[in-house]
């Protein structure tokens, strides 16, 4: 069927949408820019301070966390704790080995030995050493009960292992962590000559070694991020000068967030840690670019109607300014959505998500305008070819047409251009696209069903450090699993009779050890080292054989079973990470369905616009299962994942369909069909979501150039999402089923239209926000 041409916005000049009043949002724009010199001032204070408080948030700035307040590995650590003080909070293992020496007696040949050699761990040497390193190391605070290990079959004759207890919750064990850990190897090594090294091996340790990868790993992350960023807004805007206004306002929301995490952290109990931090980042950069870049297109439009610098900056804050306010609100919405989560580690998302969602509009409106007043001459540096912009910054192509086009002056921009020609395709075949689309995302989730989900010591990205060597020793000598079985019983009875769960223990080919111990008072423990790494499936089904140790007949009859360790924390992290993730998709489907109608006074947006977002959810998971849980891959997909991008891809999406759907309400309000305005809203901000998303996309894959697998996962799985989202979605889905739905799209049921409010600000007729 081929519709009319002035259905299709492609005959007679289409109506534009009226001028709008400047509202609270065109009236900062304008305060700013007109007072540029002390805005500016003020943000430059506000990074220099924030930049300042930096160096205590790396000091501060904690490890990725294993504990889940309240679950049954926390009970049994906390009961552990009660009733064996000297045991600890945490137990970790001091992992010794013998090394080359460094001295001269190490030069005795040509070569270098390719695996280390020394005493064996009976020398007595040796063993004075491994005394003299536990001495110093249980002088230290926050160290507990230090115990030697007894050999296990099949042990590396140099290896030997301590098991130690270390006080203090978890800030404080991993203040205090560098310390011990330095004070066991250099005692260690001073007492033996260089000839016996030392590390600590735990959760603690572990993830302390972790934080600083992570670290190096953001600095790469925002090292490929940036320039990739700006060639592509150079790319997209014309001109390097333009380009770098929006990377200039997005690096001082980064900063700034990254400063209020930073003074937050003492008023929090705790700083927070790498994830928090990494994710801060990431949502400031790319929020803060695609805020700007909006505001940007803008301002160059209304410069090129001939607009001054002062009266564009109003008009772009009180268009595109009032979309970013609108798209602030839906992040921040969102990410609340994950304190309905009890997992530390995913709650302490939604403050950085928050911080930045306040952080990168304020930025938007304020400083960008002032910059924009103020480097008005400079926005054409460094212009591309053939896509010279003169005084205002603004592509050759729109300047050339030479018409009045009066309104917000884009009417026309891009008729005769790629986006125009794809408005028209799309709404003569709606139905080819629309099925096409929805194939490719149900091929893309077609994975999905084999999504195994769980947590990994990510032992890649800690290879190189002494908590990650002294784990690989561990695991080659099969005792890599240290799990505590606690057996409460009545005050002053007999100890719990554990002689068939003990003789049941030993005889498995999958435990090296297991000690019983009685307090003397109310507890039993049974100390149980396996050869079965905490994240491997083989320690969580360990665990639950012990767990069901009384009705095997391994224990008496009724007794109480508390299981703990770093398996058992694991698994706790893993099924709390997901045993809300339902609710979490309801408080955040529910929000988007009143956020969304409040915005358009709409049912059916709304509805298509979740819908949707649940197939993109769909397609980026069944991707990274693809890429991650191949035959080379990972063995499972990070447990936080699901609700992590289930609320970020909500909140980032809720922009884009902002973006276009305003832009659609933008021109059907001002008197266009419901086809010629879906014709014309696509026309004209295909450009700015595919740049936006491209900015976007570029910030969250540069979390691929790290080594931490989680990171790695969501950075991928939040950058496919949004690909997805840009391209098949809000380019191809949403106009094709606005082409077919036609005015139903804007169907409101009467008591619903009564109870939502007449219009929201920016949503009254003719006044909507635009991008």
């Amino acid at each position: 069927m081929t519709l009319p041409a002035e259905r299709l916005g492609t005959g007679p000049a289409p109506p534009h949408p009226p001028e709008r009043p400047p509202g609270p949002a065109g009236r900062l724009g304008t305060w700013a820019a007109r007072h540029r010199r002390p805005v500016a001032g003020v943000w430059l204070l506000a990074v220099v301070v924030s930049l300042a408080l930096l160096p205590g948030l790396v000091r501060t700035l904690g490890g990725p966390s294993l504990e889940v307040t309240g679950s049954p590995s926390a009970r049994a650590a906390a009961l552990l704790e009660r009733g064996f003080p000297e045991m600890g909070s945490e137990q970790v293992v001091a992992a010794f080995t013998s090394t080359t020496p460094t001295g001269p007696a190490a030069q005795t040949g040509p070569s270098t030995p390719t695996a280390p050699t020394g005493p064996a761990a009976s020398d007595p040497a040796y063993l004075r050493a491994v005394g003299a390193a536990l001495r110093a190391l249980a002088g230290r605070p926050g160290v507990g009960a230090v115990q030697v290990l007894p050999p296990t079959p099949g042990q590396d004759r140099r290896n030997l292992y301590a098991l130690v207890g270390l006080t203090g919750d978890e800030a404080a064990r991993h203040r205090r962590l560098a310390d011990q850990a330095s004070v066991l190897r250099e005692a260690a090594g001073r007492a033996s000559g260089g000839a016996v090294g030392a590390s600590l091996v735990g959760v603690t340790p572990l993830f302390a070694e972790v934080k600083e990868v992570d670290l190096a790993d953001l600095r790469t992350a925002e090292a490929v991020a940036v320039p990739l960023a700006l060639l592509i807004l150079t790319a997209g805007l014309g001109s390097l000068g333009a380009a770098l206004v929006p990377l200039v306002v997005a690096g001082a929301a980064v900063a700034v967030t990254a400063g209020v995490l930073a003074a937050a952290g003492p008023g929090l109990g705790a700083g927070p840690d790498t994830l928090t931090l990494t994710v801060a980042c990431s949502v400031a950069l790319g929020l803060g670019m695609d805020y700007a870049l909006l505001i940007t297109f803008r301002y160059r439009q209304a410069r090129g109607r001939g607009l001054d610098r002062f009266a564009a900056a109003g008009t772009a804050t009180a268009t595109a300014g009032t979309t970013v306010c609108w798209c602030a609100v839906a992040v921040a919405l969102a990410a609340c959505a994950l304190l309905a989560v009890r997992v530390g580690p995913v709650r302490s998302l939604v403050l950085p998500a928050v911080v930045a969602a306040v952080a990168a509009p304020a930025a938007a409106l304020t400083l960008l305008p002032a910059l924009l007043a103020g480097c008005d001459r400079f926005l054409g540096f460094g212009a591309l070819p053939r896509r010279g912009s003169g005084r205002a910054g603004l592509p050759g192509r729109i300047r050339r047409t030479g018409r009045a086009t009066g309104g917000h002056g884009v009417a026309h921009e891009g008729e005769e251009g790629g986006w125009a020609r794809w408005a028209r395709h799309l709404m003569r075949h709606p139905w080819p696209y629309l099925a096409g689309a929805t194939a490719l995302l149900l091929l893309a989730a077609a994975p999905l069903p084999g999504l195994r989900l769980g947590m990994d010591v990510d032992r890649a990205s800690v290879a190189g450090t002494d908590a990650g060597r002294g784990l690989a020793r561990m695991e080659a000598d099969g005792v890599a699993g240290l799990t505590a079985v606690l057996l409460p019983h009545p005050p002053g009875g007999p100890p719990v009779d554990t002689s068939a769960l003990v003789a049941a223990l030993r005889a498995d080919p999958r435990v090296a050890l297991a000690v019983p111990a009685d307090n003397g008072r109310d507890l039993t423990v049974v100390v149980v080292l396996s050869d079965q790494a905490p994240d491997r499936a083989g320690a969580a089904a360990l665990n639950e054989r012990i767990a069901r140790a009384p009705a095997l007949g391994l224990l008496p009859a009724g007794q109480r079973v508390l299981v703990g360790g770093p398996a058992a924390m694991t698994a706790d992290l893993g099924a709390a990470s997901t045993d809300r993730l339902w609710q979490v998709a309801a408080l955040v489907l529910s929000g988007s369905l009143l956020f969304l109608s409040v915005a358009f006074r709409s049912l059916l947006l709304p509805l298509k616009a979740v819908l949707l977002n649940l197939l993109t959810v769909a397609a980026a998971f069944g991707l990274t299962v693809w890429v991650f849980q191949g035959p080379s891959g990972t063995p499972a997909v990070s447990a936080v994942l699901p609700v992590a991008l289930l609320t970020l891809v909500f909140g980032l999406s809720m922009d884009y369909e902002v973006f276009v759907i305003h832009r659609i309400a933008e021109y059907r309000r001002a008197g266009a069909g419901d086809t010629a305005a879906v014709a014309l809203g696509l026309q004209h901000s295909a450009r700015t979501v595919t740049l936006a998303a491209a900015v976007m996309v570029v910030t969250f894959a540069g979390l691929l150039a790290g080594h931490r697998q989680e990171v790695r996962q969501l950075g991928f799985a939040v950058a496919a999402a949004i690909t997805i989202d840009a391209v098949l979605i809000r380019l191809v889905m949403v106009p094709a089923l606005m082409r077919l739905l036609g005015r139903g799209s804007w169907w409101l049921p009467a008591p619903l239209a009564r109870l939502l409010p007449p219009a929201g600000p920016g949503v009254a007729a003719g006044t909507e926000p635009s991008v």
